[in-house]
């Protein structure tokens, strides 16, 4: 069940960052601004991200065998269609890509299935395999400009469908919910209600926007920032950017299962600490090799260490009825912390002609979230811990 709802979550953002490769290309044949570019990639995001918290929710109430083939199937359609004939004008672009968005969501299906199939103390690895699975944005990143080139524009989004088809078809004979999952009976809007009032919402959502945000982040835009302060090509930074992504996805798991083993409070405080120094490393533009490549390199196993964690946090905070509604708000809010760095970066550099502040506004941020984590997130694990102890005895 693992393995199968990993690679659905692979699929499923493989055809979610179907755009993302190709929004230059697309720029310069449709005459498209930056802003305008900056859009065509961000509404995916921004409704992949947004639609996690209805679908988590969702998947609380009729679980993962119903959720991942239902989702896949509808992520075809939209992928269909920017393929076919949404690619001729920005406005079809937009449609498509709002739509396309629903791919984004299948994380808030997989976190409560995997949950649910673990005890307590495996959970954080068993999360992190399956958050391996953002890696289908590494698959779009090394394949969708070449299919385009050799093939046409169509092809990269046939594939996409025909493999999102074959996915839906097994996942919806294969997949089965784990036997005694607690289904919540309440109505959706009472357990979204509920869910924003506890305190591990919010503490996991500051957290994931940092860390997950960060990936997403650098996924988008580290392309630009190569090409831009280092010269490179377009292949060679879509290159690299994948292999920052690629080392990203093989942490989490190691994130995960460092959490089961020491703590995610730690593993946090750990990574983020990593993050603040990689940052204000890479501030001034230092040459690319080696210094420049060891501190993006570091970054991005400390943000996928980080985001394993926060979810090894939230399999042990969150009441197991509310799993999928609480990972649905925290994936929002990854989605969402990776929307803004980009334009937050292409200002600041339209302004000063410079990355420099905003590679420190990164350090800022990691910063206060580690401070955060030291101080709140460890006080309310310790609580837990002390309610759960007298529970087991």
């Amino acid at each position: 069940m693992l393995a199968l709802a990993t690679i659905g979550f692979a699929v499923n953002f493989w055809a979610w960052a179907l755009l993302s490769p190709l929004g230059p290309r697309f720029k310069e044949s449709l005459g498209l601004s930056s802003f305008e570019q900056s859009l065509l990639v961000a509404v995916p995001v921004v409704v992949g991200s947004l639609g996690r918290i209805p679908v988590g929710a969702l998947t609380d109430r009729f679980g993962g065998r119903v959720m991942f083939p239902l989702v896949s199937a509808a992520t075809i359609v939209p992928v269909l269609y920017l393929g076919l004939a949404g690619h001729s004008s920005l406005a079809a672009l937009l449609v498509g890509g709002f739509f396309l968005g629903i791919g984004g969501t299948a994380f808030a299906v997989g976190v409560p299935h995997v949950n649910a199939w673990f005890p307590p103390e495996r959970r954080g690895f068993a999360i992190g395999i399956f958050g391996m699975g953002m890696g289908g944005t590494a698959i779009s990143a090394l394949t969708t400009v070449k299919l385009v080139d050799a093939h046409g524009t169509a092809t990269p989004f046939l594939i996409a469908a025909a493999v999102l088809a074959v996915y839906a078809v097994v996942s919806a004979l294969v997949l089965r919910d784990a036997p005694g999952r607690v289904v919540p009976t309440e109505p959706l809007s009472r357990r979204l209600a509920a869910t924003l009032k506890l305190d591990v919402t919010w503490q996991a959502s500051a957290l994931y926007a940092v860390a997950f945000g960060g990936c997403v982040a650098f996924s988008v835009y580290l392309p630009t920032y190569l090409r831009t302060a280092y010269g490179l090509t377009q292949a060679d930074a879509a290159n690299r950017m994948a292999g920052f992504v690629l080392l990203a996805v093989a942490m989490r798991p190691v994130g995960g299962w460092l959490s089961d083993r020491v703590g995610a409070v730690r593993v946090l405080v750990g990574a983020l600490g990593v993050v603040v120094v990689g940052a204000l490393l890479q501030s001034p533009t230092p040459s690319l090799a080696p210094v420049g490549t060891i501190a993006f390199l570091a970054m991005a196993a400390a943000l996928g260490a980080a985001s394993g964690a926060v979810f090894a946090l939230v399999a042990l905070l969150a009441p197991a009825n509310q799993v999928g509604s609480v990972t649905g708000v925290v994936g929002a809010a990854g989605g969402l912390g990776g929307f803004l760095p980009p334009l937050v970066m292409g200002s600041l550099y339209g302004a000063y002609g410079s990355y420099t502040l905003g590679l420190v506004l990164l350090g800022l941020v990691a910063a206060a979230a580690l401070v955060f984590t030291a101080t709140g997130v460890r006080h309310a694990v310790a609580r837990r811990t002390r309610v759960a102890q007298p529970q087991e005895q």
